[in-house]
């Protein structure tokens, strides 16, 4: 992985707010248009009763920031409270999810590192999805029991 030259300004006008794939969590990428190799850099806009996939990385740690509300996430068979302001790092081969079980929209900011490569665009192999999806990643954590989550489209 080759580090970026120089320096890289992101505004808050600079970026795409888009819906993840899966679970149709609002989410804007910090890195995407600097090219970076190294460090993976997301906002992540939870709304209320939601989650993102039950996922784990094959060699990218995570860094999982609340700048707004009271983060929730569940790591292996545990469930932690993140205060606004916390953060909880996480290792490769961790199960996670982050989920959201109050009535208020929480933003997380998540860093990884290293990128796993590929899923970079461009990339030349792509990643067996059963190392990062072993379970099924649209399960909700118990916490969120009776709610229906990802909204149709």
């Amino acid at each position: 992985m080759k580090p970026i030259a120089g320096h890289f300004l992101i505004r808050p006008e600079d970026l795409t707010w888009r819906l993840s794939n899966l679970m149709r969590i609002p989410n804007a990428d910090f890195l995407e248009r600097t090219g970076s190799e190294n460090l993976s850099a997301r906002l992540w806009r939870m709304p209320p009763k939601s989650a993102n996939t039950l996922h784990k990385h094959i060699r990218q740690e995570e860094f999982y920031f609340v700048l707004v509300g009271t983060g929730r996430i569940r790591v292996g068979e545990q469930t932690l409270t993140v205060p606004k302001h916390g953060g909880l790092l996480v290792g490769p081969g961790e199960l996670r999810q982050v989920f959201n079980d109050t009535d208020s929209e929480v933003l997380w900011l998540i860093l990884g590192a290293p990128e796993e490569t590929e899923f970079l665009p461009g990339a030349t192999s792509k990643p067996d999805m059963s190392l990062i999806y072993p379970v099924d990643p649209k399960q909700l954590p118990k916490e969120l029991a009776g709610a229906v989550w990802p909204p149709k489209s």
